[in-house]
């Protein structure tokens, strides 16, 4: 038995490992998509900038933060499973977690796929026809989803690096933390992308100014002002 629970262990450890290891190229592979990205608009220097700060931040998210975090919580906490919260809901404390983190695997796919898009959108000859100002719009926009990227991926290293896949009322609070912040940049990224496409479509960057500004507002308010609304007139309907 005893033998069985250190194999059991060991397995654990090495699984954990090859997982934050496996994050690493993801993050590099991110680097050099901006990089060649940003250096066929603005030249080698800015690429090789812009790549640096995307890989920069994907590390310092996935690895540096978990890292930093681990050193203030102690190993009883991080050990410690708790059968339930004590907020207004009812949920248990895993189910949350998992719901979390399923939420965040829902976003993903949708934000790399537009990612993947955009990158190749740079790599076309019609790309090179663009205004300049669309050009940098694109530009900003990849680097806004790329961002959005890198904070949907974050739970899970938080997760595993912090808690050794544990549950902790700290890594529902993270977690739901970068999963909401997520959706900022990548409306960002949308509605940046939207002024690309419209101007190229109408032809007139006023158009493609407003289309792009309407498609911010809707963003935002079905993926943030509704739901605080909504909370709100809970709230007050509970009391």
């Amino acid at each position: 038995m005893v033998e069985a629970g250190t194999d059991s262990g060991r397995f654990h450890r090495l699984v954990t490992i090859v997982a934050e290891l496996a994050l690493l190229p993801f993050a590099l592979a991110l680097g050099l998509d901006l990089f060649i990205t940003v250096e066929r608009i603005f030249g080698e220097t800015a690429g090789a900038a812009a790549g640096i700060v995307a890989a920069g931040a994907a590390i310092g998210l996935w690895y540096g933060f978990p890292r930093v975090r681990r050193l203030h919580v102690g190993h009883r906490e991080r050990a410690m499973t708790r059968g339930q919260s004590q907020d207004r809901s009812n949920t248990p404390l895993h189910a949350k977690i998992e719901q979390m983190l399923t939420e965040a695997r829902v976003v993903l796919p949708g934000a790399q796929a537009l990612f993947g898009f955009q990158l190749a959108i740079v790599l076309t000859q019609s790309f090179e026809q663009l205004p300049t100002a669309s050009m940098i719009m694109h530009a900003t926009s990849l680097f806004l989803v790329a961002f959005a990227v890198v904070l949907l991926m974050a739970p899970a290293a938080y997760h595993r690096i912090v808690y050794a896949g544990e549950d902790s009322e700290d890594m529902h609070r993270v977690g739901s933390v970068l999963v909401t912040a997520a959706t900022v940049p990548l409306a960002l990224g949308l509605a940046g992308d939207v002024y690309v496409v419209v101007t190229k479509i109408m032809g007139s960057p006023t158009a493609g100014l407003i289309a792009g500004s309407l498609a911010l507002v809707l963003l935002i308010g079905l993926w943030h002002v509704y739901p605080l609304v909504a909370v709100s007139i809970q709230n007050r309907g509970a009391k």
